[in-house]
């Protein structure tokens, strides 16, 4: 299979290179591109990278695959997912939820007033959103989601609980699911709500993880929502969160990030000495990072073969398991060899006296494990690659 891009891709990527090397001469470039962020660094969390962001949109490289008559180019899928691996490789936010799953949900399916209202903030990049999925109960069985909306007059009224709410913080909106048929299967009774994050029902609560990125659980409490915020129709929400996810293929998976692990580790090992002789020398070492970059090609195939089907129309929910289960399993491989290597001195954080390399790989090994866990952990990889790859597991 080729998996060559074309040459007006190409000079697509070659013009937003030339684009992203004038923004990183900004004073500000320190905080836009931040790869050391790990898992954090695609988020648009400060002033800084929100003023990126629109700079971007003025530039028109937000909704390029959006239709015409809402504002964007027709431009195929890869052009976005061009940006983002680029996006991505530099440190930078990445061109996520907003132009995607929920841009396109309220395109596909959202009321005239819905699109008013929200596409051409989204166009701007003068809005945020955070997604409501996850539940105490129902994280990887999000059809088992228990936050309840309840009609009242022309207005929904949603208590319960989310998890997992990575941008609540900041975010400016709240895309729900919740349940509005609690009789249905499961599968049945959900809708979709757009909920303003400042609402007087709404606290937010940070969570902690291990790779020191931020995210938080949030409490409805009789949280009145207009009806007109209902996103299509009632009880269809399931088939609008799948849709959704389907149209962040081309946002989530790149392969940039991974690269530039491997890329790192290769410098450790050139500038790492034990006792008194430089690791490079090392058979063991050497053999173990030709095998890593035996592996990273491995990851790109997977990942191209994502792109591939996709931009044929096709959802690649398989191709995308395979490639997220390897590919967080492999930085996190890469990162513990980094550990082991360096030797006790590895485990100083950042800023400690002398922590090698100021204490990346400390950070990439507890970053990777939160990599390996959001957006599906790897066990529900397997599950999908099982059940809808291999045919594995029917009626179990």
């Amino acid at each position: 299979m080729n998996f060559a891009f074309s040459d007006d891709e190409l000079a697509f990527l070659q013009d937003f290179q030339d684009y992203l090397a004038q923004e990183q001469l900004r004073p500000d470039a320190p905080v836009i591109f931040a790869p050391w962020r790990e898992t954090d660094s695609w988020l648009v969390d400060s002033a800084e990278r929100r003023g990126f962001m629109k700079r971007l949109a003025q530039a028109g490289y937000i909704g390029m695959s959006w239709d015409k008559q809402y504002g964007g180019q027709e431009r195929p899928g890869i052009y976005d997912y061009l940006l983002n691996e680029e996006l991505s490789s530099k440190g930078a936010p990445i061109i996520g939820k907003g132009v995607g799953c929920i841009g396109k949900t309220i395109i596909g399916h959202g009321s005239d007033k819905l699109k008013q209202a929200f596409l051409p903030q989204i166009l701007a990049a003068d809005i945020e959103f955070a997604l409501g999925y996850s539940e105490p109960g129902a994280g990887s069985d999000l059809a088992s989601l228990r936050l309840r909306a309840e009609r009242r007059g022309n207005e929904w009224v949603l208590n319960g609980q989310k998890m997992w709410t990575t941008s609540a913080h900041f975010a400016d909106w709240y895309w729900v699911a919740a349940r509005t048929d609690p009789e249905a299967p499961k599968h049945k009774g959900i809708s979709v709500f757009l909920v303003p994050m400042d609402h007087v029902g709404l606290t937010i609560v940070e969570i902690e993880t291990m790779g020191d990125h931020r995210t938080n659980e949030v409490f409805f409490d009789n949280v009145n929502i207009p009806s007109e915020y209902l996103v299509g129709q009632e009880n269809a929400g399931w088939q609008y969160v799948c849709e959704a996810l389907d149209y962040e293929r081309f946002a989530i998976y790149t392969v940039g990030p991974l690269l530039q692990r491997f890329e790192a580790l290769v410098e450790l090992v050139k500038l790492t000495r034990r006792n008194g002789k430089p690791l490079v020398e090392d058979q063991v070492v050497r053999s173990c990072v030709a095998e890593f970059a035996c592996e990273v090609e491995t990851a790109k195939m997977l990942q191209r073969r994502v792109i591939a089907k996709a931009t044929k129309g096709d959802v690649p929910t398989v191709e995308a398991a395979m490639f997220k289960l390897y590919s967080t399993q492999l930085g996190r491989r890469i990162a513990n060899c980094a550990l082991d290597w360096l030797g006790p001195l590895g485990l100083l954080k950042s800023g400690a006296p002398f922590a090698p390399f100021d204490g990346k790989w400390e950070m990439s090994d507890r970053a990777t494990v939160v990599d390996t866990i959001g957006g599906g952990a790897s066990e529900i990889q397997k599950n999908i690659i099982a059940r809808r790859g291999l045919g594995l597991m029917i009626g179990a």
